[in-house]
């Protein structure tokens, strides 16, 4: 039973910083690709940031270019986002996904619960 489990959400004030973890079970981790997505209240659920399996390739939405920093640890099957001079408008439920791909086919896919991130001041 494949599991992702988002954490290190919370309250944050603007230019504030989180980091955020997503840790999996069930899978070959190294084999996935792995990506963060958001969903602000009442909107759509969009990619916020994305690392292919084996780490070497990342893409980033332009919103949080320069400002996030996606990363993997397959030691500890678990994928994280940094999260930088946050602003209000990066309210949003983050959810983890976990893909496997054979060139442009997904075989799977996988989607955490998500965790809350609220900046506010």
């Amino acid at each position: 039973q494949v599991q992702l489990v988002e954490s290190g959400g919370g309250l944050v004030q603007p230019e504030g910083s989180l980091k955020l973890s997503c840790a999996a079970s069930g899978l070959t981790f190294s084999n996935y690709a792995m990506s963060w997505y958001r969903q602000p209240p009442g909107k759509e659920r969009k990619l916020v940031a994305a690392i292919t399996s084996g780490g070497s390739s990342t893409n980033y939405a332009d919103s949080v270019k320069g400002r996030f920093t996606i990363s993997r640890d397959d030691a500890k099957n678990t994928v994280y986002l940094q999260m930088n001079s946050l602003n209000p408008e990066d309210t949003a439920v983050y959810y983890c996904r976990a893909e496997r791909r054979r060139g442009v086919a997904v075989l799977n896919s996988y989607w955490g619960v998500g965790t809350q991130v609220t900046v506010s001041s």
